[in-house]
């Protein structure tokens, strides 16, 4: 047997469990007051104001000052190698995009019996148990597009995970540029809207983690590749006759 087989099966076995366990969310209990409440929102007339990254020139027009507490139930980084439409549109400022529940559906639990799935654009949930999950916990989920030109705050969002409990300020914003052809994204300024166009565009300015979520899933992946990195190291290293499986 190759001395390489058992770090490489414990290797593909901790990352598994570690993608299997990644979505474990909080229970209703361990969230804290925050997560509890609806957003906050106050209109604004703020001038258009310009920002620079990634080479593209974007004008930022305000609409509204926002913050919202809430629970990470899904996440897309928009720098994933399948995600080809931000590239397409030239647009580096949406760095991550959090999907998050908050108000009635936090407090009375009704994400435990939802699931989540990130896009490139949009936050998919499913529920079979119509009992359990009514309008008013519908309308206390939100799919957040994160911008910013700051790589401070890019590194910050970037290491929120799912089951975090996080609270973003900022504003909500349209944003455009002209390189090469006329771009530009809006944003919901209500939490009663669905399907294309219901997410919040928010220029962030500032990130808090308030509770982060189990660490313990990204152990194992962590684990599970130093595994599989030393299971190939051994097996390259095991001369060509005794690598037999």
């Amino acid at each position: 047997m190759s001395p390489a087989r058992t770090p490489l099966l414990a290797g593909l076995s901790l990352l598994a469990a570690g993608w299997l366990f990644g979505g474990q969310r909080p229970s209703p209990a361990q969230l804290l007051p925050p997560v509890l409440q609806e957003p906050q929102q106050q209109a604004v007339a703020a001038p258009a104001f310009a920002v620079h990254r990634g080479g593209i020139d974007y004008r930022i027009a305000p609409v509204a000052d926002y913050e919202i507490a809430g629970l990470v139930v899904s996440r897309h980084d928009t720098r994933t190698w399948w995600d080809m439409r931000h590239w397409v549109a030239n647009d580096y400022l949406n760095v991550v995009d959090l999907c998050v529940v908050w108000g009635a559906n936090a407090a009375e639990g009704a994400y435990e019996h939802m699931s989540f799935f990130s896009g490139q654009w949009t936050c998919y949930f499913r529920y079979a148990d119509s009992s359990r999950v009514k309008a008013a916990h519908l309308r206390a989920l939100s799919n957040n597009h994160l911008l910013t030109d700051r790589n401070d705050i890019a590194r910050q969002l970037l290491g929120v995970r799912v089951g975090d409990q996080v609270r973003l300020r900022g504003q909500l914003v349209s944003y455009s540029h002209d390189e090469g052809f006329h771009f530009q994204r809006g944003t919901s300024v209500s939490r009663d809207d669905e399907g294309d166009g219901a997410c919040e565009t928010v220029f962030v300015q500032q990130v808090e983690i308030l509770r982060r979520g189990a660490a313990w899933p990204q152990l194992l992946r962590w684990l599970g590749w130093a595994l599989l990195l030393l299971g190939g190291v051994i097996w390259w290293r095991t001369p060509f006759g005794a690598r037999a499986w």
